[in-house]
């Protein structure tokens, strides 16, 4: 295993993607995020090596390295803290919006293979559009916070008879006490 090893650097960035990691670095309320996004930018904009950002930041090479990596195959999102067991993720706004447009949409209006939402559904929908994985619970308590109360689907018989409510209520017969 002899020969350098080829220096990982981020590539200059877009202004799409440099206004990106701007705003997650001043955004973020978690200050491991603002620490990665800042690698990145030191990487990206004073071109500086693995060793030299972990000195600025107060990480080892290593940690550097593997947020580097990530960005580099994953872009911003790579950057956030990985769904960890227990409690689930604090629903952003961003995530809110998300949900509420969802739910307001035909499920294959968004190209989707069934026509209609389930807690499960829009948990799954949502993780694959914000990279937020929630448990069905949340996704319930988000709608009902929006006055959206999600029951299970009522499969309702009906017929095109016109006498059918009357036969209808006449097969429920009350029961004898």
């Amino acid at each position: 295993m002899g020969g350098m090893k080829k220096a990982i650097r981020v590539p200059p960035l877009t202004e799409e993607q440099h206004a990106a990691l701007e705003q997650l670095y001043r955004r973020t309320k978690l200050p491991r995020v603002r620490t990665r996004a800042q690698m990145v930018l030191l990487s990206a904009e004073q071109r500086l090596k693995a060793e030299e950002i972990a000195v600025i930041v107060r990480e080892s090479a290593v940690t550097v390295l593997t947020w580097l990596k990530r960005y580099l195959a994953e872009g911003i999102e790579g950057l956030q803290d990985a769904p960890r067991a227990g409690r689930s993720a604090i629903v952003t706004e961003e995530f809110r919006k998300s949900l509420l447009e969802s739910v307001r949409r035909r499920p294959r209006s968004l190209g989707l293979a069934f026509s209609m939402w389930t807690l499960q559904r829009l948990a799954d929908d949502l993780a694959e559009k914000t990279g937020l994985r929630v448990s069905d619970e949340t996704i319930r308590r988000e709608l009902a916070k929006e006055g959206i109360v999600f029951s299970r689907p009522q499969h309702t018989i009906s017929s095109p008879d016109p006498e059918y409510q009357v036969k209808k209520r006449r097969w429920k017969k009350p029961e004898m006490g």
